[in-house]
């Protein structure tokens, strides 16, 4: 959840809206309160495509296709506006997590809750198939873990029998990974593709990882239609019912029935301890309306979010004192504490997508140049009494150093990384900025401009070395070309390290890729290439660093180059 923005509108039908839950292809989903009290979650399409007769259309068929399915594992419709501009729909709120972030956070989960969420799913789809429906984009982040089962969500490219098929510039519907072969081959969508994405999306359950691995969406997708799915380590029941769910053919898929048969459960998955534990992952719904733009706030700011699992007077009291100020807290609402030396303060973990919330009123500090309005995050991060304190290097750090696998990969389709931070740091509202979108000018020209700051001082504080690293979709050889592995495991190329309280920490520092940027490769020296080199989804990691070899992750983002020019 984020809080409302000055952009958004207080109300939407009769609606008052509270926060924000997120983002679609089509539009802005806030979580509101009808005017009786009860929670819904309200998607409002985007004013930039209300004048596109096929995204108007597809929106209309959402609505339709979710008035039309009564399911227990689905989301009611409310209310809903389809006539004239804005266009939005209404839906039951059902608290939880996706079960693409409750993963991203505890990481793979046992077999025998795996078999529980494959059998209450396929009785989910067999539920909404009865209807006459497909899904047609079944994912981790489309399945929520409510407390009386999972429930399916966005329906925005759902097909009901006999409807026409709606594509977006030519592209097959679905999220690469998880869309069967037969509709990337142009087949149609069917059925048994929904028992692929099930399939898929149960694999990513049991092993953590993206089933078809990672990259840009042609590569992934090319997996999907030739390649097996990642299976290993795997108990070998599941594992084999998951590779029946995503058989090429899909003549070859057992229906959701078989799937429920096979699964074998003798109880209840709202009785498993780890299902139970999942649903603690999700975020606490807020208790009062909350506008936090606004003086000196940099355009696109997103204020610190509510911090799930901590007690709202253990966090209020840990900001306090590590602030040594009085901040106005509203209901559960903080800013991270900055560790200083052993002296580090409590904190808890945001959720997977690395936002933060802030206290309501101005931005003390300076802000981005005029004319320039980032998008910009704060951190995640916590640490407990007696933990890992944030230790200062002697001196600062040259340039670092790969000594492993460098694990961040930011996905442009999710707009999110696909793993948490190593490092849990509890920063004092740590923001950073870049663009965000593909028609931001910077990118245009084939440049990136990252910037970095805390936002409120702390006298004193020992050095807190940042290095930035910028990585490309693919690997790069050792004269900057880009290679064909395109699970990059490389650490990037990288800015030099700077203390974050250098001079005013309140001032934003800036590096600017490619101009600041550079890899160490086989001892040679390698110059970051330009953006034009591969296009589409680059990551963007900030780096603690207590040495040249040394160093952790404790912020991922990332920004899609799109095409370039350059």
């Amino acid at each position: 959840m984020e809080p409302l923005r000055e952009i958004d509108p207080t109300h939407i039908g009769a609606h008052a809206l509270l926060t924000r839950l997120g983002a679609g292809g089509m539009g802005q989903v806030y979580l509101g309160r009808s005017p009786g009290g009860r929670l819904v979650a309200v998607k409002v399409i985007r004013d930039e495509i209300t004048g596109h007769p096929e995204a108007l259309a597809r929106f209309r068929r959402e609505a339709e296709t979710v008035r039309a399915v009564r399911s227990a594992y689905t989301a009611n419709l409310i209310d809903a506006s389809l006539e004239s501009a804005p266009y939005w729909l209404a839906t039951e709120y059902v608290a939880g997590p996706t079960l693409g972030h409750a993963v991203g956070r505890r990481g793979a989960l046992p077999a025998e809750t795996c078999r529980r969420l494959f059998a209450a799913l396929a009785e989910g789809l067999a539920s909404v198939h009865a209807y006459g429906v497909t899904h047609r984009d079944l994912k981790p982040q489309n399945v929520i873990l409510g407390a009386q089962g999972p429930q399916l969500i966005d329906f925005g490219i759902a097909r009901g029998v006999g409807a026409t098929e709606l594509t977006q510039d030519g592209q097959a519907p679905g999220t690469p990974g998880y869309t069967a072969p037969e509709v990337l081959v142009g087949d149609g969508a069917g059925a048994a593709a929904d028992v692929f994405a099930l399939g898929a999306t149960l694999a990513y359950a049991a092993t953590g990882r993206p089933p078809f691995g990672t990259g840009v969406a042609a590569t992934v997708s090319y997996r999907a239609v030739h390649e097996p799915v990642d299976v290993a380590g795997v108990e070998p029941g599941l594992a084999a019912l998951i590779e029946a769910c995503v058989a090429k053919d899909p003549a070859a898929r057992p229906d959701p029935a078989e799937v429920i048969r096979r699964c074998g459960v003798r109880d209840a998955l709202v009785d498993d301890p780890v299902y139970v534990g999942l649903e603690a992952l999700g975020e606490a719904v807020p208790l009062h309306e909350m506008r936090t733009q606004g003086p000196g706030l940099p355009y696109g700011y997103t204020p610190t979010r509510q911090v799930a699992g901590v007690p709202a007077q253990r966090r209020r009291t840990a900001l306090l004192a590590a602030a040594g100020v009085a901040l106005a807290v509203v209901g559960a609402v903080v800013v991270w504490n900055l560790p200083l030396g052993d002296r580090g303060g409590e904190g808890g973990r945001a959720d997977g997508d690395g936002r933060s919330q802030s206290p309501a009123g101005p931005t003390p500090g300076g802000q981005p140049p005029a004319g320039q309005a980032p998008d910009v995050q704060s951190s995640p991060g916590a640490q407990s009494p007696g933990g890992p304190a944030a230790s200062s290097p002697a001196g600062p750090p040259t340039y670092i150093r790969q000594t492993e696998p460098n694990l961040d990969d930011y996905n442009p389709i999710h707009g999110s990384c696909t793993r948490d931070a190593e490092e849990e740091l509890g920063i004092l509202d740590f923001q950073d900025s870049m663009p965000r979108g593909t028609d931001d000018p910077d990118l245009k020209a084939g440049k990136v401009r990252i910037g970095y700051r805390v936002k409120y001082a702390l006298p004193d504080a020992p050095p807190f070395y940042v290095a930035v690293v910028v990585k490309p979709q693919h690997e790069v050889d050792e004269n900057g070309r880009s290679t064909a592995v395109s699970d990059n495991r490389q650490l990037g190329f990288v800015a030099k390290a700077r203390d974050l309280y250098e001079g005013d920490e309140l001032e934003w520092k800036y590096v600017t890729y490619p101009d600041d940027f550079s890899m160490q490769l086989n001892g040679k020296t390698v110059k970051a290439p330009p953006l034009s080199q591969d296009p589409g989804g680059w990551t963007v990691v900030f780096r603690h660093a207590t040495s040249d070899t040394e160093h952790k992750s404790f912020v991922c983002g990332g920004f899609d180059s799109g095409p370039q020019t350059g």
